[in-house]
């Protein structure tokens, strides 16, 4: 068999049938799928959550990623009356918030919500997002005032292929039980796994730390480009905690808890660490990990900028590869689905 271009967008390709989307999490979470890769001896290993810690490398720090989502799905009314439905995407400064709207509406536009809250459209971007500006009562909210509002109406932002309405449990179970700060307009999903107990024994047992990213909507969107490498990759804030800062300066193993503590821990890697900024971080087989030696992680959409980083870590085709055993095996995939320690 031909090996894949790991620069063509049609390599990350590969056919999943409906039943095997993840639109509920597993109960306990814990019980989750687990499939253990190692690339020093190429052994698959399937087991479940709950055996994490019997595969952590003895010697390696945990970061993880401590992010919080907001209830960032808003329903409205334009002052006609017609039906709008608002997705923060993320904060551009205190006021400017960058935000998805369905349905067709012009600049200076108000949008009406409950809790006396509105929106005014301030800039249509290039991508089709727009830029608006939340009062309540006319007042202009900073970021940070706007938040208990919308905890109080908004909806839990359940990724577009989960395909169901948003309901009480997704307040608990789309939410990493270690989350904290506010922020994230998708979970983190590698981290839902974790019950309570088993984050504490984890972190009893090896050394760890958290960094921030709040992660936008731009996880979900496919790469169009023919080439990965023309891929306008999305910018997220992060902040790297000081205990985090002290890991990834030294020479311990990192076992990195998802995509989004690994894009965050490189960009600092590679860009200076600094410690908090905007990152953009695109990693392919290109543009491998220089500081994550191990990924925890769930199993991504085709053609998306999540799976090409499980393949700067073992190559595309071994990827595919992964991949068809998962389908095989009838593994749950996405957000609410299994996951794979690559070591």
């Amino acid at each position: 068999m031909q090996d894949k271009d790991p620069l063509l967008t049609s390599s990350y390709d590969f056919h999943l049938s409906d039943e095997l989307i993840a639109t509920h999490p597993a109960n306990p979470r814990d019980h989750a799928k687990l499939l253990v890769y190692d690339r020093k001896t190429d052994e698959i290993i399937h087991t479940y959550f709950y055996e994490l810690e019997k595969y952590i490398p003895k010697n390696c720090a945990l970061i993880f990623n401590d992010t919080k989502v907001i209830k960032a799905r808003l329903y409205g009314k334009k002052p006609s009356g017609g039906k709008i439905e608002l997705l923060i995407n993320r904060p551009l400064d205190a006021y400017n918030v960058n935000v998805y709207i369905r349905g067709k509406i012009k600049t200076e536009t108000e949008i009406l919500f409950d809790e006396n809250l509105s929106a005014k459209v301030i800039k249509l971007e290039y991508d089709g997002s727009r830029v608006v500006e939340f009062y309540q009562n006319s007042n202009k909210l900073r970021f940070e005032d706007l938040l208990p509002i919308i905890n109080k109406i908004g909806h839990v932002p359940l990724p577009p292929y989960i395909n169901r309405e948003d309901n009480k449990s997704d307040e608990d179970e789309y939410q990493s039980v270690f989350a904290v700060n506010e922020g994230a307009v998708a979970a983190p999903t590698a981290s839902l796994h974790f019950t309570d107990e088993q984050h504490k024994r984890v972190c009893q047992n090896h050394r760890h730390a958290y960094v921030t990213l709040h992660v936008g909507s731009g996880t979900f969107k496919p790469v169009d480009a023919e080439v990965i490498t023309e891929h306008p990759m999305h910018s997220e804030y992060y902040d790297i905690s000081d205990e985090a800062k002290e890991i990834l300066d030294s020479d311990i193993p990192v076992l990195s808890v998802g995509t989004t503590s690994t894009r965050t821990i490189e960009f600092y890697a590679k860009h200076g660490k600094v410690q908090r900024g905007e990152a953009n971080l695109f990693l392919h087989p290109h543009n491998k990990p220089s500081r994550v030696n191990h990924l925890l992680t769930n199993f991504h959409l085709p053609k998306s900028t999540l799976l090409m980083l499980v393949a700067s870590f073992v190559g595309v085709d071994k990827t595919q590869e992964l991949y068809a055993e998962a389908i095989k095996k009838k593994y749950r995939f996405y957000s609410y689905g299994d996951a794979m320690l690559i070591l």
